[in-house]
């Protein structure tokens, strides 16, 4: 009797979130690491198979108006030093600049072009940016699904942005540790678009890191992996470091 109550308390629980409670719970799993500085690997794979390789550097910096970042090129070449500055804007219109070493000159991203490619790979400028739930709409009650022996909560959420490149994202949580694992971007008319996933995370202080991102790109067939290699947390970076000297 105790273990059917036990269960039926678990079940009453689950239910009464709704999915922005869900969502926030989430981010707060993975927030709290101040600032951070990570050198990663981007692998791009075209239709055919055939790949590309770079790498970056990722300088992030928490902020209760917004996150800002910055993406340092390291390699190949041909892009070493090609930066991307970002400046989180919650529930509006992200600013975002982009310093293009060859011809030494900053570019602003306009927030019609968000959804475009960054540098070729299968990321937007958008999905580049911070993903703080305060910049979605959430839809009604959280649902649980099973997929291959694992539940997830299952959140149906729209970008307030209008400029955004989707029309809605579907994303699957796990319901052990709120972690999201796997999600569905549909475009403007409504077809799916990208289907993401999300992997090896490890737990920094306390804080939850992901380690690996793949975005398959289910209309071209391409996609990309991004794939952490250095990752410190609290590192002591402040809003200097993030100015738009810093592009130069």
């Amino acid at each position: 009797m105790k273990n059917i109550f036990l269960l039926s308390l678990i079940s009453v629980i689950l239910f009464a979130q709704s999915s922005e409670d869900v969502a926030r719970r989430s981010y707060e799993k993975i927030s709290g690491y101040g600032s951070s500085l990570s050198k990663t690997t981007m692998l791009l794979r075209n239709a055919e198979g055939d790949e590309n390789v770079r790498r970056l550097e990722m300088r992030k910096l928490e902020g209760t108006d917004g996150d800002k970042s910055l993406l340092v090129f390291l390699y190949p070449n041909d892009l070493k030093d090609t930066k991307l500055l970002s400046y989180e804007i919650i529930g509006g219109d992200d600013k975002q600049w982009l310093y293009l070493p060859a011809i030494k000159r900053v570019k602003r991203i306009s927030s019609r072009n968000k959804s475009g490619s960054f540098m070729a790979s299968e990321f937007s400028y958008e999905d580049i940016s911070s993903q703080n739930y305060k910049n979605y709409i959430y839809t009604g009650e959280v649902e649980t699904v099973q997929r291959e022996g694992v539940e997830y909560f299952r959140l149906l959420r729209t970008p307030k942005d209008k400029n955004s490149g989707y029309s809605k994202q579907i994303v699957y949580i796990d319901t052990k540790e709120y972690l999201a694992r796997f999600g569905e971007y549909y475009d403007k008319q409504g077809r799916l678009l990208k289907k993401i996933y999300f992997s090896n995370y490890v737990l920094l202080d306390g804080i939850y890191r992901v380690h690996k991102i793949v975005i398959k790109n289910v209309q071209n067939k391409k996609e990309s992996l991004l794939t952490w290699d250095e990752d410190s947390i609290k590192v002591g970076l402040n809003k200097k470091d993030f100015s738009k000297r810093v592009l130069r």
